[in-house]
């Protein structure tokens, strides 16, 4: 038969409740066999289109029947799944009556609809129940009596590389071997039940059988659905007897193969991990991903010499035939459609355009009976001469060591001997009748109990019902509650309890419950330290259960109480139907997250959805550290954007759509119970850390002993690093103005709460780090463009209140200086909770772009607090203490805490860039209020002395004009040198003349040099002047502007936000700022003002001072619109002034002395 490719569908399903809730966007579009996807992030770009053999539009346009088969609405284009099955699985049929050999792969990631295309959901049954339903069907409406078939049925799981029967109770530790037929080359499970069944009926049964196995196995925390294959192979034989009595065997295999979830390995972050490389997480899939592209690129001629490497895992091997053999092939690929999931489903459509690619060359397996038994026997034969020949002769010199050809032997004579017993198995299984073998398979399948799924007790007892992850395994298993007592716990208990059940924090005797003519109640076994939660809530003492109540055993067991005796307890906001993820959010509320989706973004969706999922998985580890004695707590941590390191001062609004701005991270903090050592692990690693505790503790179920293992390979083991204890956030608005800044941060770690002080500078100067002087002062930002702009960052010191970190602390954090992002890091101060660091940097922008201003404005520079941690000696008596009695100490300590108030929760960034903001804007405010003071006083100047005319000089015309120069004048800033007026001066001069003589030995010159804003009709023409005299003006040309009485002071922020007992303010207590120079306010408003401000993190005090503010200017801007409006009548002004400015502390933008 000529090659073939492998045939490849894609199937999109409808949104899920969940995705509805949060209004999520479709992005996949099909037309024919054409499909695209759209990113949602670059709407404008052109979408990305894949061509399939199928593309099936299952996710809207449809309508349930009565009988709740959905099928497509009139004029629709939906795909059912009886036309999934005609197209694909009526493929399947057709080829195995012919005798080829057939596979069907189900792929995409976990909620997709892998299951629902592959098995169905109640009525609307999948391609594996269809089509041996319609192979049963063509059977029976056989005629031949020449004819007969034979049908067996496997079901198999491989999880973590191990292979589990589930159609058998026994598995052997480390699961079913795989081996090589050393005739055939293929690969199979030795040992693996193959059941013969006779009708589709038959095949139901023993998939329930297969699935109760799965959700048990996974309840019990031995294998995670998601994370598993399951194979489905039923082998279809068709004999055929010829006129001369001789047989004929038609044989086909049909592998029909749901994958596990195809996560992106890269996708969870589970990076440098040490025990990564001893995870096998999607190890199974990443070797099928390299299968597929090995044998595409052999279809395709591209390369010439190409090792497929099957050997890679268990499913690879297992699937060789399938892939790249004797056999007719389909894939289908379940895609999302919600723009949240758009990597992923990108990634399953690329892989699924590579599978079809690959090329196969199927023949048909007929062979006589007699001559297939004959080979097996002379098979036999040459094994059993190699076997008693000493196994298989290795030739020497082949570069292996005596050691390694010994080993070599060793596993050849194993797989010689599995090989020569598998053979033996198969002529007595020929010897033995086809209808012996299914009468007694027949007798098994009537015993089988899924879990008394009677649907008709259902309508008149109470149970409990299962919850899965896996919706398929929801609902799987049921326990009916008898009346009276029904006690639940471990199988090993005397006597043994009603309800067995198994796994983590399962008790011997957990708990019992009673039913009393319908009422049911719910009671822990007193003393057995049984862990049961009721809606999410911890169970203690004895509690009447509802219909539909959530109960969760141990750390695994989720079932729904079904109560149709008292169906009117159920609380009427519950759901018609509970699932898993209802479940899980309710736990998760319970525990102080929320779970609400109404204006979520994109990533706070994401996050939300990582929360959910890592919840149940922390639960679990907890219960492992408990049962092995690990010393070790884990919870989820959320770090927010604002609590990360890597502030870029580079960063614009623009770049948050290029995702160059953090997210909040999911997180897990790992605590050393025994010396308070912690450490944070992404979401990535904890789940690779997580699968190595699951099977760290599969060990010890089967005995091992794991007392001994080196720390190393201990999942539960990590080097001491060091720990970050809080961050800080230096905001940067100060730099758009060339403002000095200067304050105390609050150190807050990643609950928000404060750890700690520290105090840092912020200065612009030149590439030398050499402070600028004060002229340097922009009103514009937008004056800074296109320059050079440099400025230094000085961490002077901090105050850190836990004592554990005396060991050593250090401020880490990144910047981009000169276009590259450098890391920047104090040097470690130790054995002081008050280190002073005295760290200086500084960072250049070659040329300071819009994008560095908006940066200015709104972000901020995070500085990250570590603290040395070292493995030091626990307390002795804290020793004494097991796992579970040191977690219980750690909570209850944690509730003194929270219920004290100490150090309470408080999410402070935000408060902190408000403050930081408005600190900017006071500064900027007080300068631009002493710039209209300025105006004011020349305004009434020029009235004054308007008004001092005799009244025939008094002229209207100039009199206008000098002052509309003035209102309208933004003022013209230049420089003029007076001489000192006392020898207290003289000497500031001197000290600061000789500063200057050593910095760069530059003269300051006679007079002192000082800074006026110049409100006047010639101001042009003296800037011109300034501009011919390197900037300095006559001071007699300007004496007029100069107004001595306006105090003037050094422009520095931290003078200007101060407490009253003059100590420096933080960003959660900063104190008042003193305005009354600047006002004319009743002393008691002012009192009541400083009141207000001084409150801890009170904004309102703050911003009432600044309105205030504001309000003391409209008088200059009233007097403006006065002059300007009345040309005949001017007003006189009265020249008073804001009293008390003597008093004022504040900086000033209208004059520095230089």
């Amino acid at each position: 038969m000529p090659d073939e490719s492998v045939k490849v569908a894609v199937r999109v399903r409808p949104f899920n409740q969940r995705e509805k809730d949060r209004s999520a966007k479709l992005i996949i579009k099909m037309q024919g066999q054409m499909t695209t996807i759209a990113n949602p992030e670059t709407p404008n770009e052109e979408p990305k289109s894949f061509s399939f053999d199928y593309s099936y539009w299952s996710h809207d346009g449809f309508q349930e029947k009565s009988d709740g088969v959905l099928e497509p609405a009139g004029g629709s284009s939906y795909a059912s799944q009886r036309r999934v099955f005609e197209d694909l699985g009526q493929g399947v049929l057709d080829n195995a009556f012919e005798g080829y050999n057939c596979s069907l792969f189900a792929y995409g990631q976990t909620g997709s609809g892998k299951s629902y295309s592959m098995v169905g959901y109640g009525q609307n049954k999948g391609i594996v129940p269809i089509t041996c339903d319609e192979m049963f069907k063509t059977m029976d409406k056989n005629a031949d009596p020449n004819k007969r078939f034979e049908v067996t049925f496997s079901m198999l799981e491989i999880y973590n590389e191990q292979v589990r029967d589930l159609l058998s109770k026994d598995n052997p530790k480390g699961g079913l071997n795989v081996r090589q037929n050393p005739k055939l080359g293929l690969f199979y499970v030795e040992n693996l039940k193959r059941v013969p069944v006779g009708s589709y009926a038959e095949i139901e049964k023993r998939t329930d059988q297969g699935t109760a196995s799965r959700t048990v196995a996974s309840t019990n925390m031995n294998a995670t659905s998601s994370r598993a294959h399951t194979v489905v192979t039923i082998t279809f034989d068709q004999i055929i007897k010829s006129e001369s009595g001789s047989e004929t065997k038609k044989s086909s295999v049909m592998n029909l193969v749901d994958l596990a979830g195809s996560e992106r390995a890269d996708s969870t972050g589970a990076t440098g991990d040490r025990l990564k490389e001893g995870a096998n997480i999607n190890k199974s899939l990443s070797a099928l991903g390299n299968v597929i592209s090995a044998l595409a690129d052999l279809s395709m001629g591209t390369k010439k010499k190409i090792m497929v490497p099957y050997r890679d895992s268990v499913l690879t091997k297992l699937l060789q035939n399938a892939l790249g053999g004797n056999s007719k092939t389909i894939m289908i690929a379940a895609l999302s459609p919600a723009d949240i999931n758009y990597d992923e489903t990108l990634s399953t459509l690329r892989y699924a355009d590579r599978a079809k690619k690959i090329k196969n060359k199927a023949v048909v397996n007929e062979n006589p009976l007699d001559k297939l038994i004959r080979e097996l026997k002379e098979e036999n034969e040459r094994l059993k001469k190699a076997m008693e020949g000493g196994g298989v002769v290795m030739q020497e010199g082949a570069g292996l060591t005596p050691e390694e050809l010994d080993k070599m032997r060793k596993q050849m004579e194993e797989d010689i001997r599995a090989q020569l017993m598998a053979n033996q198995a198969m002529i007595a299984e020929n010897a033995q009748s086809w209808d012996d073998k299914l009468a007694e398979a027949r007798t098994e399948t009537e015993k089988i109990d899924v879990g008394g799924a009677d649907n008709s007790r259902k309508s008149k007892e109470a149970y409990l019902i299962n919850l899965n992850e896996d919706p398929m395994l929801s609902g799987v298993i049921c326990h009916f509650l008898n009346s009276g007592e029904t006690s639940v716990g471990r199988k090993d208990a005397s006597p043994v309890p009603n309800i067995c059940l198994s796994g983590l924090s399962i008790q011997k005797q957990h708990a019992v419950i009673f039913n009393k003519k319908g009422v049911i109640e719910i009671e822990s076994v007193s003393g057995s330290g049984s862990k049961t939660k009721i809606n999410g809530i911890p169970l203690t003492g004895r509690k009447a259960l509802c219909h539909k109540d959530r109960i969760l055993f141990g750390s695994n067991h989720m079932y729904v109480l079904m109560n149709p005796l008292k169906p009117e307890t159920a609380d009427n906001s519950l759901p018609k139907e509970i699932t898993w993820e209802y479940a899980q959010k309710e736990i998760a509320q319970v525990k102080g997250f929320a779970t609400g989706s109404a204006g979520l973004s994109k990533e706070q969706q994401i996050v939300q959805e990582q929360v959910l999922e890592i919840l149940p998985m922390v639960s679990e580890v907890n219960a492992v550290s408990e049962e092995l004695n690990k010393q070790k707590s884990f919870e989820v941590v959320l770090i927010s954007a604002a609590a990360q390191e890597g502030g870029d001062i580079t960063q614009s609004h623009a770049s948050k759509s290029k995702g160059l701005v953090h997210i909040t991270r999911v997180t897990v903090k790992m605590k050393n119970l025994l010396n308070g050592n912690t450490w944070l692990w992404e979401r990535g690693k904890f789940i690779t850390r997580r699968y190595l505790i699951q099977e760290l503790y599969q060990k010890f179920l089967d005995g091992e002993n794991i007392s001994n293992i080196p720390k190393e390979q201990d999942p539960f083991w990590e080097p001491t690093e060091d720990v970050l204890i809080g961050t800080s956030n230096l905001f940067l608005q100060s730099l758009s103005y060339c403002l000095d800044f200067e304050d105390t941060l609050n150190i807050s770690d990643y609950k928000g709460q404060e750890e700690g002080h520290l105090k840092v500078k912020l200065e612009p100067c030149d590439n030398k780090g050499k402070p600028i002087d004060e002229e340097a002062f922009v009103d514009d930002p937008h004056d800074l463009l296109n320059k050079p702009y440099h400025f230094k960052l000085t961490v002077e010191n901090a105050n850190i209140h836990k004592s554990r970190f005396s060991k050593g602390i250090m401020v880490k954090y990144s910047v981009k200086n000169n276009g590259k992002v450098e890391e920047v890091k104090t040097p470690t101060v130790k054995n002081t909770l008050t280190p002073t660091f005295n760290h200086a940097k500084v960072i250049s922008i070659p040329k300071l772009k819009q994008e560095n201003l908006d940066f200015f404005e709104s972000g901020c520079i995070t500085l990250s607090i570590y603290g040395i941690q070292e493995d030091t000696m626990p307390d002795p008596k804290l020793l004494k203490l097991n796992t579970r009695e040191l977690r219980q100490m750690e909570n209850m300590e944690n509730s003194t805490a929270n219920a004290s108030g100490r150090r309470a929760t408080m999410f402070g960034n935000e408060i902190a860039s408000d403050t930081s903001h408005l600190k900017t804007e006071v500064v900027l405010l007080q300068r631009k209020y002493e710039r209209l003071q300025q105006k004011e006083r020349r305004m009434q100047q020029i009235c004054e002395e308007w008004s001092k005319k005799p009244d025939g000089e008094k002229q209207f015309e100039p009199f206008y004009r000098a002052v509309s120069a003035v209102a309208n004048s933004t003022g013209t800033r230049l420089k003029t040198r007076v001489q000192m007026l006392n020898q207290v001066l003289q000497g500031q001069k001197y000290v600061r003349q000789m500063a200057l003589d050593k910095s760069d030995g530059k003269h300051a010159g006679d007079g002192d040099t000082i800074s006026l804003f110049i409100f006047d009709e010639n101001e042009h023409e003296l800037a011109q002047e300034a501009s011919q005299n390197n900037g300095v003006v006559d001071y007699h040309k300007v004496a007029h502007h100069h107004y001595p009485d306006l105090q003037l002071s050094k422009a520095k922020t931290d003078s200007v936000i101060e407490e009253k007992d003059g100590t420096q303010g933080d960003q959660d207590s900063f104190g008042s700022v003193d305005l009354e120079p600047y006002m004319n306010a009743d002393p008691e408003d002012s009192a009541d003002r400083s009141k207000r401000f001084t409150q801890n993190g009170n904004r309102t005090g703050l911003l009432s001072d600044i309105n205030t503010k504001r309000e003391v200017i409209k008088p200059a801007r009233n007097a403006v619109s006065e002059y300007s409006a009345n040309k005949k009548t001017p007003s006189k002004s009265n020249g008073k002034r804001p009293s008390s400015a003597d008093n004022n502390k504040t900086e000033s933008s209208a004059c520095v002395v230089q």
